[in-house]
């Protein structure tokens, strides 16, 4: 019997990840305040986490037929999402490569802001671990394209589904795609 990775993840994020409160106490990336946190890092950094969260995303990638060479995002939030992407598809015999986007260009060596075995032109999947505002999202789309690597997609674990986070990526010219949305923990 196949495993229901969806299922399983969500279950896994219920448990161990989603913490809530009567008020605001949760301040997010965006510097807004909420009743609620995913603390996705819980998941992205544990063995099941990372089992279950390489397996939907290379299926979502299949899925929607992207055919990406590569998957990464900005660090911290997509390494651990990138790195268990590209290990479940070597062993689904179907390779992606991960790369890391730094918050800013390194500042010696081959100062590059953009690490990992791909080349301009390549075809490659944002993607990260919570949308908000899209604020991250944007930032590694644009370090990719500058970069010189054709954005296919950005996909995003979760979706809080608030202050227009999926427009503000999608008025890019990117589609974005969620693998769990806020609802499904309400």
């Amino acid at each position: 019997m196949a495993m229901d990775f969806r299922k399983e993840l969500a279950g896994f994020i219920k448990k161990n990840c989603f913490l809530k409160s009567g008020k605001p106490i949760f301040r997010l990336t965006s510097g807004k305040m909420s009743n609620f946190y995913f603390d996705l890092r819980r998941a992205t950094l544990s063995p099941e986490g990372q089992y279950l969260i390489g397996n939907l995303v290379f299926e979502k990638i299949e899925g929607l037929k992207l055919s990406p060479k590569a998957v990464g995002g900005l660090t911290m939030g997509a390494d651990p999402i990138a790195t268990a992407t590209a290990y479940c598809s070597y062993l689904r015999e179907r390779p992606l490569e991960a790369f890391v986007i730094r918050k800013e260009p390194k500042a010696h060596g081959t100062m590059k802001q953009v690490e990992g075995n791909v080349e301009e032109g390549d075809r490659v999947v944002i993607l990260d671990d919570v949308l908000t505002t899209g604020k991250s999202t944007i930032k590694a789309i644009e370090a990719a394209r500058a970069a010189g690597l054709q954005v296919l997609a950005a996909i995003v674990l979760l979706d809080r589904g608030e202050h227009e986070g999926k427009k503000n990526v999608e008025s890019l010219g990117v589609p974005l795609y969620s693998i769990f949305r806020m609802e499904d923990f309400s």
